[in-house]
């Protein structure tokens, strides 16, 4: 049987990110991937012939500037192309873009309203104020319910930060936290198209409405990011998002670590309640006495660890978190750009290299919620497309295009037992039918589609409901609570056992930081023990 002082279970960004931090300090890690390629949901590959894209996960903001810095990636030659304009809304009225400053934005907004436009650079400065709490949280642990004189020292540290804010502010964190979208924004916007323009991603991998209690903060959780050093920016990964992983599997093997492909893990080990490794669907047994996974929680606790080897109240409060993101997501191979109605052309502009996001309104995002649940999806889905060969033509035939949707609100299981095997073709037709009402060229343009239904998305990349945060970032399953209070500074209920994914703080989206502040805590323990029992 071969040995490893640690194991990580999948190769997802976080693994890797996991994986380098353990290796760099002298471990002898072994990650273990069940496709064919690394990466995880952030992966780059051939979806129709010719054609390349992000497959999953799309667009680069919220990595962790010390992850970036400690792995070299721009060193090893990634690079981000950053949007001149944030995103492209259009809708009945025309359209509206958001983004590329201030004082653009502001104009922008005057066309509608004169009160918002001038309320924008308050707003701007408020969510900065909350977002600047949270890029600085990201990469600590939270303190642990339970955990004694750390966790109080912990919890204490990391207050501090909000209790030295002023009182606006703290009043503006208690709003993004617990308030929903709507009520949120009604409190600063008056025009429904500005509204929708923010309130968007407060939906972006919640199912849920604008309307729902705590929306907000989802809202807030997409704006803590940067690129090149500019904060709240989004960007393209040149290459796609799997030139991200591609340069971390790189830095990772540098640093010693063995990457296997193809190796689906069937269990984790326990033996005497300590963690033993793992046994690979081949049958292969592999020692650990770490082993951390980078497979959500949901995963982890309900196919890969055995009931009896867990708390009786830990298995059932795992058998009650929340998954299912509502996510449909298209990969789409084109033979012209989209020429939109409301701003035509088909050559190269501004607007192509934005977000082009159809969800005009915020009674449009409640609709296509209260429509998923009663009939599985909308007749007027939420679309966010983004034209990645509109600023990187390595990933098409020259002249030709790709289009990657993102959408949103379907149902992660449909209703009257119906199968998103028998579905998923009618769905897409839906959301093709959708961009071609603002683009009339885009369905005719068509060359090829690959399509993740939720259910593909659970099968092919592990999530679970086919959710990409890895567990609702709902109040009740964030910060010291993601997955589980108790168990939010990334240990299991096994000793020995770690995670490191999206399923824990600070949450989903391509960060790096579960997986940095796991390997941290990993080698806590690690070192505590060493002092403990010298060897």
């Amino acid at each position: 049987m071969k040995r490893y002082d640690a194991i990580v279970i999948g190769g997802g960004h976080n693994g890797l990110v996991c994986a380098f931090y353990l290796a760099r300090a002298g471990l002898k890690v072994r990650v273990l991937e069940r496709r064919d390629v690394v990466g995880g949901a952030a992966v780059t590959e051939e979806f129709h012939p010719g054609f390349r894209n992000s497959t999953a996960s799309y667009t680069v903001s919220l990595l962790r500037p010390k992850v970036i810095a400690d792995m070299k990636l721009h060193e090893r030659g990634w690079r981000i192309v950053e949007r001149t304009i944030s995103n492209f809304f259009p809708h009945d009225d025309g359209y509206l873009k958001l983004g590329g400053g201030t004082a653009r934005t502001q104009a922008e907004f005057a066309r509608f309203s004169r009160k918002d436009a001038d309320t924008f650079p308050r707003y701007e400065e408020a969510l900065e104020r909350v977002a600047e709490v949270l890029r600085d949280l990201s990469l600590k642990t939270p303190p642990n319910a339970g955990g004694g004189l750390r966790a109080l020292l912990a919890a204490a540290v990391q207050g501090k930060r909000l209790a030295g804010m002023g009182v606006e502010a703290q009043r503006d964190v208690m709003d993004l936290f617990v308030k929903s979208a709507r009520d949120f924004l009604n409190g600063w916007y008056e025009n429904p198209y500005i509204q929708a323009a923010f309130g968007f991603d407060a939906v972006v991998g919640n199912y849920a409405s604008p309307d729902t209690p705590g929306s907000a903060y989802v809202l807030l959780h997409h704006v803590f990011g940067e690129i090149n050093g500019k904060k709240g920016m989004w960007g393209h990964s040149v290459g796609g998002m799997g030139a991200i992983t591609r340069y971390m599997a790189e830095a990772a093997a540098e640093a010693g670590v063995e990457i296997s492909l193809e190796a689906p893990v069937a269990k984790v080990l326990v033996d005497g309640g300590k963690v033993a490794g793992v046994r690979l669907e081949s049958g292969e047994e592999i020692a650990a006495p770490i082993v951390a996974s980078n497979a959500g929680p949901a995963l982890l606790y309900r196919q890969l660890v055995d009931r009896g080897d867990m708390p009786a109240e830990f298995a059932r409060r795992m058998d009650g978190y929340k998954t299912g993101s509502g996510t449909f997501r298209m990969n789409v191979a084109l033979s012209d750009l989209p020429d939109f109605s409301v701003l035509p052309g088909k050559e190269k502009a501004e607007h192509h290299t934005a977000g082009i996001i159809i969800s005009p309104t915020l009674d449009y995002m409640d609709k296509a919620f209260t429509d998923a649940k009663a009939k599985g999806w909308s007749d007027e889905p939420i679309v966010e497309m983004k034209l990645p060969t509109s600023v990187d033509d390595s990933l098409a035939p020259p002249g030709m295009h790709i289009a990657s949707l993102f959408c949103q609100q379907f149902a992660p299981v449909l209703p009257d037992g119906r199968s998103w095997d028998a579905e998923r073709e009618k769905a897409a037709d839906v959301i093709i039918d959708t961009v071609t009402r603002h683009a009339p060229n885009f369905r005719k343009s068509i060359l090829g589609v690959q399509i993740h239904s939720p259910l593909d998305l659970e099968r092919k990349f592990g999530l679970i409901g086919g959710d990409i945060m890895h567990g609702h970032m709902s109040l009740d399953q964030l910060w010291a609570s993601r997955p589980m209070l108790g168990h939010g500074d990334y240990r299991g209920p096994i000793k020995g056992l770690y995670m490191c994914g999206a399923g824990t703080h600070p949450g989903g989206g391509v960060t790096g930081a579960p997986g940095h502040n796991a390997a941290h805590e990993i080698l806590r323990d690690r070192s505590f023990v060493r002092r403990i029992l010298p060897v």
